[in-house]
């Protein structure tokens, strides 16, 4: 799949199945969902970046498609949901050190008529039945023509998990393998790690300030230092 631009209509998970004025969001609201929320609190797009000292490291944020899990265009189907390489490993390698972990996520299937907000949801279940719930999931049901302020790279869903952990931007970090990921993260005022796949341009990683080659190696990063061929540019 192309990241940057529409998947094709018969891609593998991409299927029109309603309506995209049915289930169309306002642009100054995105979804939240909270651990066993089942639907979610369409909560107003945060526009204020809150002031905040650097320091201890509280929480970890993820992309969902190509980061935590592997990317299927516009997936509504919870059985083709497939963690990353080490993912597991990584999320529960920040559990134990007593770090919350939340997704943050555009859905623009959503806005295109591709994706229901119950679909949506259903993979998110799944996601969370693979991984353990996470503490916070943001979502932005959005598409590029919305001028919505939660799409990524605008800070609106890291602003809005932020807010609903009760964490300083400053003190959390968010990962993700294209970007728009690290630089929703930077808007934001968070730190941003980049883990590369074959559908990362190279000149995002070449503008990368951190880096890392796989999910364990960001979190080797963020606790306590870069292993070979990781690190900050």
């Amino acid at each position: 799949m192309n990241r940057y631009q529409d998947a094709a209509p018969g891609a593998r998970g991409a299927t029109a199945v309603v309506d995209p004025a049915a289930e169309r969001e306002e642009a100054g609201r995105l979804w939240l969902y909270g651990p066993g929320r089942q639907t979610p609190e369409r909560v107003p797009v945060p526009t204020r970046v809150p002031s905040g000292d650097a320091g201890p490291l509280e929480a970890v944020l993820f992309d969902r498609d190509g980061t935590l899990v592997t990317d299927v265009p516009y997936n509504g189907d919870p059985s083709l949901v497939e963690p990353m390489p080490g993912a597991l490993e990584a999320v529960a390698a920040l559990r134990a050190r007593g770090l919350m972990v939340g997704v943050v996520s555009n859905q623009s299937g959503v806005a295109r008529g591709l994706l229901t907000g119950a679909q949506v949801g259903s993979v998110r279940q799944e996601v969370d039945a693979r991984f353990g719930p996470f503490d916070v999931w943001a979502v932005c049901p959005h598409g590029p023509g919305d001028r919505c302020g939660c799409r990524k790279p605008a800070p609106g869903l890291v602003l809005a998990a932020c807010a609903h952990l009760g964490v300083c931007p400053a003190r959390t970090a968010v990962v993700g393998d294209i970007g728009a990921d690290v630089g929703a993260a930077r808007a934001a005022g968070a730190r941003g790690v980049l883990v590369p796949t074959p559908m990362t341009r190279a000149e995002e990683v070449v503008a990368a300030r951190e880096y890392a080659r796989d999910l364990p190696g960001a979190v080797r990063l963020l606790l306590g230092g870069p292993g070979p061929g990781e690190g900050a540019a």
